[in-house]
Formats: structure tokens, C-alpha cells, sequence
């Protein structure tokens, strides 16, 4: 059949089946340890055979931005969504999970309404409405077994192992194999499963827990290969210990500013991260947004303040969705509005988080020879599938 025009993209449709893996949270120093340990084959066969290369995420690098773009293939700015929240028009803030925020159409979406036969699964149930979106059948892992899809009432009835929880360390290879199965029932030719990083919150590369992750990790990925599937792995973000938090709504209270901080990694899941990320939203009325903007830069792990149009243009972000100023940390530091509010008791363990440049890098694993070099996690599916002249 012909290509797929996509936001402006023509994509080659799958040459068999092809399955695209969110690798969430996955650091690049994850697999290159791994790899110096050789703990996992089948990955390193495809690093031999296929393509490795280190690729960028979009900013800020979290969660949904990220899955965003690797599905439609275009960054914040034209998709929408700048992060995992945003505070609305009114005033109120808002977890960025409807489709109706989406301004753009999903790779999959598109190629299902061409007729080829599409497939998304999501370990985190946040992301299943905008997966979903544009008629694309999308499951989660997380509640699968309130879930029905094809005639069946319980998707985790395809599954013959228990269901893990959302915090349980094996919950993204849950999720592999929902996938896996659920594909060969609905005879799915483009798949994507996207998985959780409540293992990268927890445990470093090399760490236990990340060895038992990726081993298993490796043995679900070595099935796909062996049922014929060409695949293609990539991270929607890095992931950085942090060590030193920087309370911005608390300092620009001690300076007299009035102004309104947003965390956009804020989400469900907070013993991830204790919404605490390398990025955030700041709102200010006009009068005071010099003095907030000298306030913050001052502030400990402050890298970087940017006023809305500048970091709409640099971060290609939609300007609507942000705030006055967006702050940036460095690699060691998270940025939190007042320390009152962040229950770091829920974490399991010290905080390592994400949201800024650096957790930008990125791995691209494919079974494919391709030229990855500059590439975003947004041009994984172009790396797959192939582009159309």
C-alpha cells in the first residue's frame, strides 16, 4: 500500500510486523552497563546486527511529552503537550491526560485509518485516553484487569501469570507481554508498548533491581525477535540522582514576589518522584516578571530562566501550555514549589528524577541498520518503518 502522510511526515507502512518499545526512564548508562557486563544478549544483538545510538528526548523531558512525540513524531509545540500538567486559562491545574488537548494525530491513528491493523499498550493508565486517541485500541497494564478489547472482558485473561501492581518492579514486562499476546490475537502489525521508570526512580545502573529489570527486560524483547517482529527501543527520558532540591515558591515568597509555581512532571505516581523534576512553570504577573526571573536564577541548581516566547522558540513548547518563566536545574537538582508541600516520605529510597537537558540523552536500539545520528525519540518510528521519498 502507499505511504502514510503523518504531520507532515509520508511513513512506509510495516514490512511485516514492527513493534516500537518506550524504554521510560531509561538512561543510556542503563544499557551500557549492561552491555560492559554482558547481562543482556539478545539487546546486544541487536546493537551488533541493528543500530545503537544515543539520541535526545524533547523538553522538558518527562513522561507524557515524550510518549507524545514518539507516537505522532513532532515535538511539544505541534502535538500539544508540554508536559504530564499545566495550569488551564482558569486558574485551576490540570493533568494533561484528555485527547482533547491533543493537536495532532498519532502515527497510529492514522495508519488504523488506512487499515492496517494498529495496537497500543501503556504500563501507567495515564497514558492510555491519549494513546487511545483517534480510535486506536490502547490498554494499560496497570488496570488491565478492569480492561476489555476483541471480545474479551478482562484483557489480563491473555496473560497467564498475575498481574503485577503499577509499583512492582516487573509491572513494564507485564506489559511486554500483554502486548505480545494481545498482537498475536488482534494480528497486529505496527504495536506500541510503552513501559513505567518506577525501577529508574529507585535504583541506579548496576543497581539490583535495575540487573533484574533489564535481564528480564532482555529474555521479552528476545521473544519479539523470535516470533518475527522487528523492533525499535528508545527512552522518553534520562534519568539523574537528586541530591539537592530547590524550593522556588518558597524563595519567591521571601522576596515579596507574587507568582504561582507549576510542576509539570506532577502526576499519579509520587513515589516515583514526589512531583519534584529538573523543570517547572512559573506564572507572574507582568509588573513582577524581571524581579522573579533574577529571584530564581539566583536560586541553588537554577541553570536556566526563560521567558515564555524564548522557551516556546528554543523548546519548540505550545506558549499557551507554559508558564511566564521556565525554569531549568541542573543534573543534580529538582525543582519544587514549597518544601510543605512534597511528601518525600513517599519515595522509595533518595530521589532521582528528570525533566531537564540533562536527562535529554537518550538510547535508540533497532534490529534495523539505520543512520541515527541527531536523531529524537520523535524520529523512531521514521527509523523503523522508513520514510517515503
Amino acid at each position: 500500500m502507499n505511504a502514510v502522510e503523518v504531520n507532515g511526515r509520508c511513513y512506509r507502512p510495516p514490512a511485516g510486523r514492527a513493534a516500537v518499545v518506550c524504554l521510560d526512564g531509561c538512561d543510556p548508562a542503563y544499557l551500557d552497563d549492561a552491555f560492559e557486563r554482558k547481562l543482556v544478549p539478545r539487546l546486544a544483538e541487536l546493537a551488533e546486527s541493528g543500530t545503537y545510538a544515543r539520541g535526545t528526548s524533547q523538553l522538558p523531558s518527562f513522561t507524557n511529552p515524550n510518549n507524545l512525540s514518539i507516537v505522532t513524531g513532532v515535538p511539544p509545540a505541534v502535538h500539544g503537550l508540554p508536559g504530564n500538567h499545566y495550569l488551564s486559562s482558569d486558574g485551576t491545574e490540570v493533568q494533561l491526560v484528555d485527547p482533547a488537548f491533543l493537536r495532532s494525530p498519532s502515527i497510529h491513528a492514522c495508519f488504523a485509518a488506512a487499515g492496517i491493523p494498529v495496537l497500543c499498550v501503556t504500563t501507567k493508565d495515564k497514558l492510555r485516553r491519549l494513546l487511545a486517541a483517534g480510535g486506536v485500541p490502547c490498554v494499560s497494564a496497570e488496570y488491565a484487569e478492569r480492561q476489555s478489547l476483541d471480545g474479551l472482558e478482562r484483557v489480563a485473561d491473555v496473560v497467564t501469570r498475575q498481574k503485577p501492581g503499577i509499583y512492582d518492579w516487573d509491572c513494564s514486562h507485564y506489559a511486554l507481554e500483554l502486548g505480545l499476546a494481545l498482537a498475536e490475537r488482534l494480528g497486529t502489525q505496527l504495536l506500541y508498548v510503552s513501559l513505567t521508570d518506577f525501577v529508574q526512580h529507585s535504583d541506579p545502573p548496576g543497581g539490583e533491581l535495575s540487573d533484574r529489570y533489564l535481564v528480564l527486560l532482555d529474555e521479552l524483547v528476545g521473544a519479539y525477535l523470535d516470533a518475527g517482529w522487528r523492533v525499535a527501543l528508545v527512552a522518553d527520558h534520562g534519568m539523574n540522582p537528586k541530591p539537592q532540591v530547590s524550593y522556588l515558591a518558597d524563595a519567591l515568597d521571601a522576596a515579596g514576589v507574587e507568582a504561582r509555581v507549576v510542576l509539570p512532571i506532577t502526576d499519579p505516581y509520587v513515589v516515583h518522584h514526589a512531583s519534584l523534576g529538573s523543570a517547572c512553570w512559573v506564572h507572574v504577573p507582568d509588573r513582577a516578571l524581571r524581579t522573579a526571573r533574577d529571584v530564581l536564577t539566583d536560586q541553588p541548581g537554577v541553570e536556566e530562566v526563560l521567558e515564555r516566547a524564548d522557551a516556546a522558540a528554543e523548546l519548540c513548547l505550545p506558549a499557551d501550555r507554559i508558564g511566564d518563566l521556565v525554569v531549568l536545574a541542573d543534573a543534580r537538582t529538582a525543582l519544587g514549589g514549597r518544601r510543605r508541600e512534597h511528601d518525600l516520605s513517599a519515595l522509595r529510597g533518595t530521589l532521582r528524577s528528570h525533566g531537564g537537558r540533562h536527562e535529554q540523552a537518550v538510547p535508540i536500539l533497532l534490529s534495523e541498520r539505520r543512520d541515527a545520528e541527531g536523531a529524537t525519540n520523535a524520529d523512531i518510528h521514521a527509523l523503523l518503518l522508513g520514510l517515503a521519498a
